[in-house]
């Protein structure tokens, strides 16, 4: 089952609650202990031309070139913000990702640098060939829909780490006291979040009942956007998009 994307660049805009389909509710009473959901993280997609186009494109980012731009883009280029392709085939497939990302001003832009700086990518079970960054984290699905009506929540409130042992700590900088760690699990992301001390802590509810503050980039959130990649001939190009906004 393929969820809502939503959410890449809010990790790189400090915080998990600024994507257009990422919403962070407080129905859930704060300091409450939950049922813990495992959570297999997500892994590198070892690749070295995958290395050196991520680094082609994050040069593409930093000119803003349009031009190069278009030359790595598949020309089969999908855009899926909910269920259905809705990318204009009449139209250069560029002008889809551009509408798709908003690479009309500088967020889109930042946007797209963090997909360039993503190392994860997981095969799309739909699309032959296709990878999609970052990865998703699989888990048992039926068991996140119990959690989830459990906290009177829904997806875009949780999210997971992006490896084992995170610290979470009482406050929101990096001196304060470690007070637990998250595991490889579902993790609920609070509505307060970024934290406004310091928009590099994100404030998470851990399953023990702890509330306290991770490092934001370091919990992704569930579910998220990803830019998707596929190897032709002549090279990576950028395959599709799940996300974005259609107004």
């Amino acid at each position: 089952m393929r969820h809502l994307r939503a959410g890449l660049l809010a990790l790189t805009m400090a915080g998990a609650c600024l994507g257009a389909a990422l919403i962070c509710r407080p129905g859930f009473g704060q300091g409450q202990a939950y049922k813990s959901v495992p959570v297999t993280l997500p892994t590198l997609l070892r690749d070295a031309s995958f290395d050196a186009f991520r680094q082609q494109l994050a040069q593409i980012v930093q000119k803003k070139d349009r031009a190069e731009l278009a030359r790595v883009v598949a020309a089969s280029f999908f855009w899926i913000p909910e269920e259905s392709d809705i990318a204009d085939k009449s139209v250069p497939p560029v002008d889809n990702l551009v509408k798709a990302l908003g690479l009309g001003d500088a967020i889109g832009w930042e946007s797209l640098a963090a997909y360039a700086e993503e190392r994860t990518a997981s095969a799309d079970p739909q699309r032959s060939g296709v990878f999609c960054a970052p990865a998703d984290a699989v888990f048992d699905q039926n068991a996140a829909d119990g959690l989830f009506d459990e906290t009177h929540t829904e997806a875009g409130d949780w999210g997971f780490p992006i490896r084992e042992g995170i610290e979470v700590r009482a406050d929101a900088k990096p001196d304060a006291a470690v007070i637990d760690r998250l595991g490889a699990h579902l993790v609920r992301i609070l509505s307060e979040s970024p934290a406004a001390e310091n928009e590099s802590f994100v404030k998470v509810l851990t399953p023990l009942g702890n509330v306290g503050f991770a490092p934001a980039d370091s919990v992704l959130p569930l579910p998220g956007e990803q830019l998707c990649y596929t190897k032709e001939t002549d090279g990576w190009k950028i395959a599709g998009f799940f996300g974005g906004e259609t107004n």
